[in-house]
């Protein structure tokens, strides 16, 4: 039961008040002992997130004082001190991983003292590649969702640099194409091994996020596809783009989440409004799409606001 649910209950019923107050401090309050071991994270991430940050800025305030060797020296040093807690440590398992995603952004910071100091010529791309590569097996090994979101964040931006430095001949919609299934298959694998093995549970908000991800990609990568001339890598992205909200509508049926059912309508309604701000520009047609976002809008909130109402009267059930 949730909050409402107890609140009406016990007005409508001689359920006393010391009782209401029990089923809510155990079922809906969280507890002292939750609070202070949010807080107790919550702090650990801020001190090692605030940690990178002071590197970075001791770095660039600093560079032009420092030799060459006390640049590198003490990103290296660093790293092998912060790997080793890790390793010889006996604290739990989640504060490690805290402190391996700080150490992950500081092999990031390792190359680029690197090719500051060397003057190496290489491009922006090839920065964010090795730092994906060395933090591989860190990722593999760790399963740590925040590292993986990191990692994941490293391969778009990747892909992009790519596009923008070597790969100049790619249009903007194979890029955006390119994303849309590197994180869709990114979604799926989570997703199958989340449910295939239990004792491998992938978070809710990383797989939300990764979603929310996918479908950026793809509404802009249709708006970009209706406003250019015809591409294969069009017709691509249009099936799957079909397959894929088809499914995560369904998926979101299935698990009862709102979040599913909100992105994909409103990515829906952003693509036809491309559509028909390309078929005319006219103020007639302006005014038909002011009226057409208001009312979608509104049928799409009216529609969620229902389905979980329905949920909620099934889970009272």
């Amino acid at each position: 039961m949730d909050r409402e649910e107890i609140h009406l209950i016990s007005r409508y019923s001689n359920w006393s008040e010391k009782g209401v107050e029990q089923e809510l401090a155990e079922h809906i309050y969280a507890s002292p002992h939750a609070w202070r071991r949010f807080l107790y994270f919550l702090f650990i991430s801020m001190g090692v997130g605030f940690t990178m940050a002071g590197i970075v800025f001791f770095f660039a305030y600093n560079w032009a004082d420092l030799p060459k060797f006390v640049k590198i020296g003490m990103v290296e040093a660093g790293i092998i001190c912060l790997t080793g807690f890790i390793l010889l440590s006996k604290f739990n398992q989640s504060i490690k991983d805290i402190v391996l995603t700080g150490t992950s952004v500081l092999v990031g910071v390792l190359f680029v003292v690197f090719g500051q100091i060397y003057q190496t010529g290489a491009n922006t791309y090839d920065f964010f590649l090795v730092w994906t590569v060395f933090i591989s097996l860190w990722v593999i090994v760790s399963n740590y969702a925040p590292l993986w979101l990191i990692y994941l964040t490293l391969i778009n931006t990747t892909v992009v640099f790519y596009s923008q430095q070597v790969a100049h001949y790619w249009s903007s919609l194979f890029i955006f194409t390119i994303l849309f299934f590197i994180n869709v298959l990114c979604l799926v694998i989570s997703i199958y091994v989340s449910k295939t093995k239990a004792d491998f549970k992938v978070p809710g908000w990383f797989t939300k996020a990764i979603a929310l991800a996918a479908v950026t990609f793809s509404t802009i990568g249709i708006s970009i596809g209706i406003h250019n001339k015809f591409e294969t890598s069009f017709a691509i992205l249009q099936f799957a783009v079909i397959v894929f909200y088809a499914a995560g509508l369904k998926y979101g049926l299935t698990i009862k989440s709102r979040f599913y059912l909100s992105i994909i309508p409103f990515s829906v309604i952003i693509i036809l409004t491309s559509l028909l701000i390309e078929i005319s520009e006219d103020q007639a047609m302006w005014l038909f799409v002011s009226a057409f976002v208001i009312v979608s809008v509104t049928l799409v909130i009216k529609f969620l606001t229902g389905i979980q109402q329905k949920w909620d009267y099934e889970q009272r059930l």
